[in-house]
C-alpha cells in the first residue's frame, strides 16, 4: 500500500492496522512455537512485530500499549538468545498481552486515557505476569540489548503501517497494495466480461466470411475456365482484352481477400487472448489466499480445547488455494460451527481416547483445494463419530420420524437430520455447542451461494464434513440449455444429471410422467411448464433431461436441447425488478444473446406447486365437486430447505394444503396472489426478512387480518418483541414443531384443515 492511500487515514486507524498486521504475526508464532517449533529465526519475527507495535503506540503516547508490547518484546528477546524457554503457560501469558493490546487498538482515541485509568490494575497484572517470564536482571540485559539492536531494527519514524507496508513493499513486490472497493472491481470484472464478449464477436465474423472466401473462388475459378474456352474461338481484341483485365483484376482481389481475411482473423485470435487475459486477471484480484479467512482458527482452537481438558493437534492444509472474497468472508460463520462442534462433542479427553485405544491427543484438520472446477473444503476429527442407533433414537423422541421409518433410513438419510434447526445430538447444552444450529447455518451459507455439503461419519472413528462451492461468485460453470426457443443456465454444481432419455425411457403412471434414474423412479416435467413458457417442439424419438435435486427429492427438467457447458460471467438482475421467480442472474453469450440463469432452489419449488396440482398443466382443485367442503391453505415462508420440508410434511399430514415460498419477497408475491387462511414465516431470509413481510400484510387491504405466526430459531425476547409488533399473531421457536407446540397453535388460529364454505 502506497503513503498515498493512507492519506484519509487517522493515526489511531493506522495504528489499528499497524496492531491487526503484527498481531497476526505473533499469533501464528506463537502457536508454531508451543506446537515445539523454536528458534532464533522464528522468534526474530515476533520481535519485530512486538517492536513496531510498541513504536506505533509510543507514537500516539499509548502508554499502556507501550508498556505491554515492550515487556512482550523483552521475553521474545530472552528466547530468541536462549535465557528462557517459552512454555504452554509462557505462551498463554503471551498470547493474552496480545489479547490486551488488540483490546487496545479498538477504542476510540478519545476514550484511551479513561480506558487506562479503569483498568490500570489489570495491565499492572499482565505486566507482573510478563515480567516473571524472565528475571529482573535478564528483563534490564535485554532492554539494553534491543536498545542496541536499535540501530539495525527499522525506527517508526514514518509513522505506524506505512512504515511497515514500506518495508514489506521493497521485499516482495507481490505484497504492494491499491485500496479499491468492492463495487468498483465488480464494475471492471463487468466490463471486462462485455469485452470479452465483444472480442469473441469477432471469430464467428471471421468464420462468416469464410464461406465468401469460397464463393469467390468458385467465381474466379468460372472466370479462368471462361477466358480458356475463349482462346478457341475469334474474338474481338477488345473483348479479349477486357476478359484479361478482368482475369488480373480478380487475381489482385482472391490476394487482397486471402491476406485481409489472415490479417483479421489473426486480430480476432490476438484480441480474444487479450480480453481472456484481462480477465482472468481481473478475476484473481477478487481472490484471496484461503489463510487469510481462517488465520483466528488456529487460537480459537488452541484456546478451547485447552478450556475443555482436551489434546487436540489442529492443521490447516492447503492455506495457499485461492478463495474468492466473497466466499472467504461467508465461510469464517460455518466453520467456525463445525469446528467448535468437533470439538466440544465430537473430540473424547485424552483419559477416554487411551481407553479405547487411540492416542491422547486427537487430530482435527481444515483443508481446502481446487477440484473439478470447484472449492472443496474438508474438515476431519477422528473422534468419536456418530452413533447412528443413537441418532435413530432421537430422532424418534424428538417424533421426527416414526419407529418403523427410522428402522428403514440408510446411514446417509440420517445424516440430513444434522441440518435441521434446533437438532443436536449433544446430550447437553453448553455456551460452546449443543443448541442445534450450527450445521443449519453451514447449510444456509452453501446454499446460498450454490455449493453443497456432505457428512460422512464412522461411530468412534471420527466425523467428515465436505463443502463444496463455486470458485468464484464472478464466474459460474454451468449447463446452458434451450427451452421454448430461449436460453437457460443451469449452475453446474447443482446439476445431479444431463441425460438423453428414449421415448421407451417413459412411464406414464397415475396422469404423471416419470423415468428411471439408476433404479429410482423420478418424476419428469416439461422445462416450459414449470417456467410457464409457451410449449416446446421436442424430438418425437428423444428427450434431453437435466436432473436436479434437494436434500429429499429429484427431478428431471425435460429441455428442447442441451446448448453447451459454459464459464458464465454473472451478471446480477437489477435490484429494482425485484425477485424474479426462479432465476438468479443473467449472463451474455458470445454473440451477444442473453441467458438467464436459473435459481434451482427457486426452480425445486415452483415443481413441488406443479407437482401439488391434480394434475400438470391445471389448476389444483380442493374444492370438492358440490364445493361445499374446502381445506384450509397454509403459506410456509422458509428459506432453510429442511425446515420448510418439515413443517410441510407435518401441517400436510394433519389435513392442510400447504404452498412454500424460498424468501420473503416470494412469499408476498403468493401470498398477495393466493388465498390464504394462515401464513408461517422465518425471521432471517434473504431479499425480505419476516418482519418486513409481516408488516406488508398489515397494511394490505383485503390481507391485512390474515393470522400470521413467526417460526424462528432466534428465541430472543427482542426479535419475539419485533414480531408481535409487526402484526404476528403468535412467536414461536423452530423446536416447536419438535412436539405438538406448532399443529396446536395452527388449530388454535384456524380450527379444523377442513372447514364448510356454505
Amino acid at each position: 500500500m502506497t503513503e498515498a492511500d493512507l492519506s484519509g487515514f487517522s493515526m489511531m486507524d493506522l495504528f489499528r492496522r499497524e496492531v491487526e498486521t503484527q498481531a497476526s504475526i505473533l499469533n501464528e508464532g506463537l502457536l508454531e512455537i508451543e506446537k515445539g517449533r523454536t528458534g532464533g529465526k522464528s522468534l526474530e519475527p515476533l520481535m519485530r512485530a512486538a517492536h513496531s507495535v510498541k513504536g506505533a503506540a509510543r507514537i500516539l503516547q499509548i502508554e499502556s500499549a507501550v508498556k505491554v508490547s515492550h515487556a512482550m518484546e523483552d521475553c521474545l528477546v530472552a528466547a530468541m538468545e536462549d535465557k528462557v524457554r517459552l512454555m504452554p503457560e509462557q505462551i498463554d501469558t503471551l498470547l493474552k498481552s496480545l489479547d490486551l493490546l488488540t483490546r487496545i487498538a479498538q477504542l476510540q482515541e478519545d476514550n484511551i486515557r479513561e480506558w487506562e485509568s479503569e483498568h490500570a490494575a489489570e495491565i499492572e497484572k499482565m505486566l507482573l505476569l510478563l515480567g516473571d517470564i524472565v528475571s529482573t536482571k535478564r528483563i534490564e540485559t535485554g532492554q539494553r540489548e534491543i536498545q542496541s539492536a536499535a540501530e539495525t531494527v527499522p525506527l517508526d519514524i514514518a509513522g505506524p503501517a506505512i512504515q511497515a507496508e514500506t518495508t514489506e513493499s521493497s521485499t516482495s513486490s507481490e505484497r504492494r497494495a491499491v485500496r479499491v472497493t468492492a463495487d468498483a472491481l465488480d464494475r471492471l470484472m463487468a466490463l471486462a466480461g462485455e469485452s470479452l464478449v465483444a472480442a469473441n464477436w469477432l471469430q464467428p465474423y471471421v468464420d462468416a466470411l469464410l464461406p465468401l472466401k469460397k464463393d469467390y473462388v468458385d467465381v474466379f475459378r468460372i472466370l479462368s475456365s471462361f477466358q480458356q474456352n475463349l482462346e478457341g474461338y475469334r474474338t474481338e481484341g477488345t473483348s479479349r482484352l477486357h476478359i484479361h483485365e478482368a482475369f488480373q483484376k480478380a487475381l489482385e482481389v482472391r490476394s487482397l481477400l486471402s491476406q485481409r481475411l489472415e490479417e483479421l482473423e489473426d486480430f480476432a485470435l490476438r484480441s480474444t487472448n487479450l480480453f481472456n487475459r484481462m480477465y482472468r486477471e481481473i478475476i484473481t484480484t477478487k481472490m484471496r489466499p484461503f489463510a487469510d479467512g481462517v488465520e483466528g482458527f488456529p487460537r480459537m482452537v488452541r484456546d478451547l480445547a485447552k478450556s475443555l481438558g482436551k489434546k487436540v493437534r489442529f492443521e490447516i492444509l492447503g492455506k495457499t488455494t485461492k478463495v474468492d472474497r466473497d466466499i472467504l468472508d461467508r465461510l469464517e460463520a460455518p466453520l467456525n460451527h463445525i469446528l467448535r462442534n468437533a470439538l466440544d462433542h465430537g473430540m473424547e479427553t485424552p483419559e477416554e481416547r487411551i481407553a479405547i485405544g487411540k492416542q491422547a491427543e486427537g487430530s482435527l484438520t481444515l483443508e481446502a483445494v481446487h477440484r473439478a472446477g470447484m472449492l472443496q473444503i474438508r474438515i476431519h476429527d477422528d473422534g468419536r463419530g456418530i452413533h447412528f442407533d443413537k441418532l435413530r433414537q432421537k430422532l424418534i423422541d424428538r417424533k421426527l420420524i416414526t419407529k418403523d421409518l427410522a428402522g428403514h433410513l440408510q446411514e446417509n438419510e440420517l445424516l440430513e437430520f444434522l441440518f435441521l434447526p434446533g437438532f443436536t445430538t449433544a446430550e447437553k447444552v453448553s455456551e460452546i455447542s449443543g443448541r442445534g444450529f450450527g450445521m443449519d447455518i453451514v447449510q444456509s451459507m452453501i446454499r446460498e451461494v450454490g455449493g453443497a455439503v456432505q457428512v460422512h461419519s464412522q461411530p468412534g472413528e471420527g466425523m467428515t464434513i465436505h463443502l463444496q462451492l463455486p470458485l468464484t461468485l464472478s464466474v459460474l460453470k454451468a449447463l446452458v440449455v434451450e427451452i421454448a426457443s430461449e436460453l437457460f443456465a443451469f449452475p453446474l454444481s447443482r446439476v445431479e444429471r444431463a441425460a438423453t432419455l428414449k421415448s421407451s425411457d417413459v412411464r406414464f403412471k397415475e396422469e404423471r410422467l416419470s423415468f428411471l434414474l439408476e433404479q429410482t423412479e423420478l418424476p419428469l416435467i416439461a422445462g416450459n411448464e414449470v417456467l410457464e413458457l409457451s410449449p416446446s417442439s421436442l424430438p418425437a424419438n428423444e428427450l434431453a433431461v437435466v436432473v436436479i435435486g434437494g436434500r429429499f427429492h429429484q427431478y428431471g427438467i425435460v429441455v428442447d436441447r442441451f446448448v453447451d457447458l459454459k464459464e458464465l460471467v454473472v451478471k446480477p438482475i437489477d435490484a429494482r425488478l425485484g425477485k424474479s421467480r426462479d432465476l438468479y442472474a443473467a449472463s451474455i453469450m458470445e454473440d451477444g444473446s442473453i441467458a438467464l440463469i436459473l435459481d434451482v432452489q427457486d426452480l425445486l419449488l415452483s415443481i413441488e406447486r406443479l407437482l401439488g396440482r391434480e394434475k400438470p398443466g391445471t389448476i389444483s382443485a380442493d374444492v370438492s365437486e358440490d364445493r361445499t367442503l374446502r381445506r384450509k391453505r397454509v403459506l410456509i415462508v422458509e428459506d432453510s430447505v429442511t425446515v420448510r420440508e418439515v413443517e410441510r410434511n407435518l401441517l400436510k399430514n394433519s389435513g392442510f394444503h400447504v404452498d412454500v415460498a424460498v424468501n420473503g419477497v416470494d412469499g408476498w408475491n403468493a401470498v398477495r396472489s393466493g388465498q390464504y387462511d394462515l401464513v408461517i414465516t422465518d425471521i432471517d431470509m434473504p431479499r425480505m426478512n419476516g418482519i418486513e413481510l409481516v408488516s406488508r400484510i398489515r397494511k394490505e387491504p383485503g390481507i391485512l387480518n390474515l393470522p400470521v405466526i413467526i417460526v424462528s430459531y432466534k428465541d430472543r425476547e427482542a426479535d419475539r418483541k419485533m414480531g408481535l409488533d409487526a402484526g404476528a399473531n403468535e412467536f414461536l421457536s423452530k423446536s416447536s414443531f419438535h412436539d405438538e407446540t406448532l399443529l396446536n397453535v395452527v388449530s388454535k388460529l384456524l380450527g379444523e384443515p377442513g372447514t364448510r364454505t356454505g
